[in-house]
């Protein structure tokens, strides 16, 4: 072996053993990484855990407020046929232009121009309407429990502060 090739084979041996020594540090970077982020994740967990041993009626108390909403909604909406009766949907016409307005406030879209034929009957019973009503204003009473359950939980949180007028603070 000429002394060229002797350099040129320990150069190559010095770049595998370079390249063998990246690698690792890249494994132990990754490593690292995921160790902090279980560390993180292990730390709100806990903190979790405490918060749902300390505050068990708390939650139970959010819980049974969303199942009390949905059973006075299903309530509501079973006795539609009480209130809006066979003849109150033959004598009242709900309007094509009625339900567009509806459907477009529920996807909270601008409705269309109104037009002649918005005056026709849409086909949609008066009971109909008064059922969507209640539903939806059921879901929007079940989403206000649901955010004041999640609001109480950010200002028992040790990682949020929450400011008088609103706005929170680490």
């Amino acid at each position: 072996m000429t002394p060229l090739e002797k350099i040129v084979s320990v150069l190559l041996a010095l770049a595998g053993i370079a390249l063998l020594f990246a690698f690792q540090q890249f494994r132990l970077d990754a490593a690292e990484q995921r160790a902090d982020k279980a560390e993180k994740e292990a730390k709100q967990l806990a903190a979790d855990l405490n918060d749902a041993r300390e505050n068990p009626v708390v939650i139970t108390q959010y819980v049974d407020r969303v199942r009390e909403i949905r059973v006075k909604g299903d309530t509501i909406i079973k006795k539609v046929p009480v209130y809006v009766t066979d003849e109150a949907d033959a004598a009242c016409t709900v309007p094509a232009g009625f339900v567009r307005l509806h459907d477009a406030a529920a996807a909270n879209a601008t409705p269309d121009d109104p037009s002649d034929t918005d005056a026709r009957p849409s086909g949609v019973a008066l009971s109909a309407v008064a059922e969507t009503v209640a539903d939806n204003y059921t879901a929007c009473h079940e989403l206000a429990a649901r955010f004041d359950a999640l609001r109480d939980k950010l200002r028992r949180s040790p990682y949020v502060t929450i400011e008088p007028d609103g706005s929170t603070a680490p």
